[in-house]
């Protein structure tokens, strides 16, 4: 039988393009730059969304590394990608909202080849929950409170 874990979150849209999220005792702040409207008080979702995929892949290293006794004394983590502008705002329909492509680099350090710190990311990124939800089709369901 599988171990689940459920995972939950509440955002509230304040002012202008400002939102909090709310994280079990934690307080997420959420905007736009000022250029789009915002005041800049916090990462856009799209670059939240980045920090999740990052973040989850260093965690993720960290999990196998202390499985297969791995000395790892640290990974840096980049996440970038691309999305057509004029979709997310309604200006156009042809392409979809979402990002063409992502792309993940990181830098491991800790005493393997680099065909080992290749395999070592290649089996981090398998086990990455937020890697496997971008990766593969996860159903989304919007439903209305009323």
């Amino acid at each position: 039988m599988a171990t689940t874990k459920q995972v939950e979150i509440q955002a509230t849209l304040g002012p202008g393009m400002r939102i909090e999220g709310r994280v079990r005792d934690h307080r997420v702040l959420i905007d736009q730059p000022r250029t789009a409207g915002g005041t800049d008080t916090g990462p856009t979702p799209l670059e939240h969304l980045f920090c999740a995929l990052a973040g989850c892949i260093a965690s993720v290293g960290r999990i196998v590394a202390h499985q297969r006794k791995i000395v790892l004394r640290g990974m840096e983590v980049w996440a970038e990608g691309e999305l057509d502008v004029d979709t997310l705002l309604g200006r156009a329909k042809q392409n979809r909202a979402g990002f063409t492509g992502i792309t993940v680099r990181a830098r491991i350090d800790a005493d393997l080849t680099t065909q080992q710190k290749a395999d070592f990311l290649r089996e981090v990124d398998e086990r990455c929950p937020v890697s496997d939800n971008l990766r593969q089709l996860t159903p989304v369901t919007t439903e209305l409170i009323d």
